[in-house]
């Protein structure tokens, strides 16, 4: 192989690592260059049964992080051990459900629009509760 021609192909494949890399890290630099900020959390309108509640079944640190993972506690609870009262770490009692019933999630969180989507869309996730549970109709 001629002098030449190794200088051609050495060419190539810088250049193809030189593409590789920015095609790797282009999602990053294309965040700092564009936004130069991560977006922020939505702000979230409590109802006001919930804000006169001033507490949740949990923490509110808990429930931001950790709500689905007791939700799937909970529906293993009511279908496979019919246990459909769920005792909270201060002594009181709800109704483990997401139906807009008394005591349970959404009687506090009426607003499934308000409370439930724009965190979701935020995270950019898509929670198949509804895929089972009728959808709320959001009160006017």
């Amino acid at each position: 192989m001629s002098k030449n021609k190794q200088i051609y192909n050495r060419n190539l494949i810088v250049a193809g690592l030189i593409l590789f890399v920015a095609a790797i890290t282009f999602p990053v630099w294309n965040y700092f260059m564009f936004s130069g900020e991560a977006s922020t959390a939505p702000e979230i309108k409590l109802s006001e049964k919930a804000l006169a509640a001033k507490e949740c079944v949990q923490s509110k640190e808990y429930m931001k992080t950790e709500h689905m993972q007791l939700l799937n506690v909970w529906r293993d609870k009511v279908v496979r051990e019919a246990k459909h009262t769920y005792e909270s770490p201060n002594g009181k009692s709800y109704n483990m459900s997401l139906s807009s019933g008394e005591n349970s999630c959404l009687g506090c969180h009426v607003d499934k629009a308000q409370f439930c989507d724009k965190c979701h869309t935020y995270a950019s996730v898509t929670p198949y509760c509804w895929d089972c549970h009728i959808d709320p109709k959001e009160k006017k």
